[in-house]
């Protein structure tokens, strides 16, 4: 007997994850979150805290507890509206876990030997990598699957996995075509939004923005006082020249075109009306404005987030109300899986 799924879909149904990796800075703030904050406004989004792809990396177990915690608080003071999207962390809702293991049973080695993200940060010691570290992406696709999401908001870096999420859902519906009327997964669509598709080092245009970076002048964190971040900006690294009229006169300029990408991201216009509005300017003036442009959006926010990591319970209230509403969307998804596969009688 084939399985009927008549059920209908949003018209767009977004999932996206952050990691709980702590100390925040403006890169996922600009990458994600601020992102995060307009689709909900039309769209069916569920969005969360990844608490399982953090522990990828060993260090990460030791404060995942309060990077969680921190992470929530910041989708929150972001604005993130849980009358409007759900909210939760992902380890509470088990499904994510299981389905993982069913879409292993379904991968080939050869697409995980291919993530370049895995190559990057396994390095030259790729046998001392965790398995977690190598399987990464499948679990990935798992969380975007599980919702049978149609869209997923996804950083240059990301593109990837969406690929090999895209592969998994098309085996799966391949191999099982004889037990459904229809293909059960849709094939989710990349969103790359906004100008600040990547946010580089402010110490060095060739490096991402990383809260693993030993510089702490390298990032501005969304927990920094506004003088810090003032003092930061100042200090970015630039280069000699002024501010040309035009993006190809900034072809090989990396600190430039990072400081020009920051500031149209955080003042929503496209990079040509900023280079019109500086032209012919030198980076100093251009730095003033944008610290003034980061302090206004990210004060408000700081304070909120200090607000509640003084008040967990009421971001713990959150995190439980968004997992019983993902696991019911969830629970639904995966019992039809396992029917479809044989594993449900």
């Amino acid at each position: 007997m084939k399985i009927d799924l008549k059920s209908k879909q949003p018209r767009r149904r977004i999932f996206s994850g952050i990691q709980p990796t702590g100390n925040l800075h403006i890169g996922n703030y600009l990458g994600a979150i601020k992102n995060w904050t307009k689709l909900q406004e039309e769209d069916d989004c569920i969005y969360s805290i990844v608490d399982l792809h953090a522990m990828t990396v060993p260090s990460n177990v030791l404060e995942i507890k309060h990077s969680t915690l921190e992470v929530t608080a910041a989708v929150i003071a972001s604005g993130i509206d849980q009358k409007k999207s759900i909210l939760f962390n992902q380890s509470s809702v088990p499904q994510h876990s299981e389905l993982a293991w069913i879409f292993n049973c379904i991968s080939k080695i050869g697409w995980l030997n291919r993530m370049t993200q895995f190559k990057e940060k396994a390095g030259k010691k790729r046998d001392n990598a965790t398995v977690g570290l190598f399987s990464y992406p499948v679990l990935m696709a798992a969380d975007i699957l599980l919702y049978r999401a149609t869209h997923v908001p996804v950083g240059e870096d990301q593109k990837q996995h969406l690929e090999l999420t895209r592969d998994i859902a098309q085996t799966f519906n391949t191999m099982f075509h004889n037990q459904i009327d229809k293909k059960f997964f849709s094939l989710p669509e990349p969103i790359i939004l906004g100008p600040a598709k990547r946010i580089m080092s402010l110490r060095d245009g060739m490096k991402k923005m990383s809260k693993s970076d030993i510089s702490d002048a390298s990032r501005i964190n969304l927990m920094d006082e506004k003088d810090v971040i003032s003092s930061k900006v100042k200090k970015a690294k630039t280069d000699p020249y002024p501010i040309p009229d035009n993006i190809n006169d900034l072809e090989g300029r990396h600190e430039a075109i990072n400081l020009i990408n920051i500031y149209a991201s955080f003042s929503n216009k496209n990079v040509e009306d900023i280079l019109i509005e500086f032209s012919g300017k030198g980076f100093s003036y251009l730095k003033n404005n944008l610290s003034d442009l980061i302090i206004n959006e990210i004060s408000p926010l700081t304070r909120e987030m200090r607000h509640l990591m003084n008040n967990k319970d009421e971001i713990i209230k959150i995190l439980i109300d968004g997992s019983n509403k993902a696991q019911e969307i969830a629970d639904v998804v995966l019992k039809d899986i396992k029917k479809i596969i044989g594993l449900n009688f």
